[in-house]
């Protein structure tokens, strides 16, 4: 364990490093997006001399260079300054929508490796079959449509025209729900609220499968092809003339080592998901990140946008180095440092 304990501490490293030049590009780029910030947030209506104190307030009429030197500074000591669209600090619009995202994101993750894993198990081990092709059919349609095509097909079939899902929102207003953690279900059932609990259950699902299926179509799809080359291993075939069960070889000798493949896609799927969700969410009016991260994009929020971008650039990092541990724990060469 040795050499994954020195694997983490140079993935941490390098993670940090990435962040300070992703807070860099990003801070460069919003910079230079056409439109003055301050004459956006205060309006046609307001007077020069008005945009011209907000632009001192925010730095702007600086060089760059020290604008980024006012962020860098505040960034240290956990401030992201104020937004123009909330006019509340960044943190806290952060905090207030960051939950909610999370939530969808983790289910959708849940349903991703739920079914789109024994989907491609179950599509290697009977390869060539029916089953085997209605799976891949399956898979297909999932890559081939983005996430908030499926959103509205699932909206019109699920809560249209069979009303047995609810259209919008995280959880209907009849309940009154102490924001404990800002995830529903986990505050619901800190409250010992099961009809609460199941009511918040109940409106995640449609969203979260909508913003799964794509990943479940990739996980269905790249399982099968390495479990399929996994089986022609000679090692497999030794397995199965020595009369050990199929289920044995499928779980134990074949699965894990067409996991590791499977699990890097999962984890990149996953940490996009947080970026790419704000279809879904403003299809389903899910209160979430990525919907705040278009809204500030529009007004030119750039105190909200580099937030925004950090935070999502942060999960893609904590994802990549979760993938690389368990990789490592999966894979002995890693583990053992060869």
């Amino acid at each position: 364990m040795e050499h994954v304990f020195d694997l983490l501490i140079r993935r941490i490293w390098l993670s940090l490093l990435v962040l300070v030049g992703v807070s860099v590009l990003i801070f460069l780029i919003a910079r230079v997006i056409p439109g003055d910030p301050a004459r956006i947030a205060l309006g046609p209506n307001a007077t020069d001399e008005q945009v011209f104190k907000l632009r001192g307030e925010l730095h702007l009429d600086e060089p760059i260079w020290k604008q980024y030197g006012y962020f860098a500074r505040d960034l240290v000591h956990g401030d992201l300054g104020t937004s123009l669209y909330t006019n509340r600090p960044v943190v806290e619009d952060i905090i207030q929508f960051l939950p909610a995202t999370l939530e969808l994101v983790i289910a959708a993750g849940i349903l991703m490796v739920l079914i789109g894993l024994p989907l491609g198990i179950i599509s290697a081990k009977y390869e060539g079959r029916f089953l085997d092709n209605l799976i891949r059919v399956i898979a297909l349609l999932g890559v081939s449509a983005p996430s908030f095509v499926w959103a509205v097909i699932l909206m019109l079939l699920f809560a249209f025209f069979l009303p047995l899902f609810p259209i919008a929102g995280r959880i209907d207003t009849d309940y009154d729900i102490v924001r404990t953690t800002g995830f529903l279900l986990i505050d619901t059932l800190l409250m010992g609220n099961l009809e609460a609990f199941t009511n918040a259950l109940w409106h995640l699902f449609l969203p979260a499968f909508a913003l799964a299926l794509s990943g479940i179509g990739q996980a269905a799809r790249l399982t099968r092809a390495n479990m399929t080359e996994t089986y022609r291993k000679p090692y497999i075939e030794m397995a199965d003339s020595y009369g050990f069960p199929k289920w044995r070889i499928a779980r134990k000798y074949a699965f894990k080592p067409s996991l590791i493949p499977s699990l890097t896609i999962i984890g990149l799927d996953f940490a996009a998901m947080l970026g790419n969700a704000f279809l879904v969410e403003a299809i389903f009016a899910w209160p979430g990140l990525s919907r705040y991260g278009v809204a500030v994009i529009l007004r030119k929020d750039l105190n909200a946008i580099i937030g925004t971008v950090l935070i999502i650039s942060a999960a893609f990092l904590i994802a990549n180095l979760v993938v690389d541990l368990l990789i490592a724990i999966l894979n002995p060469r890693i583990r053992h440092g060869r």
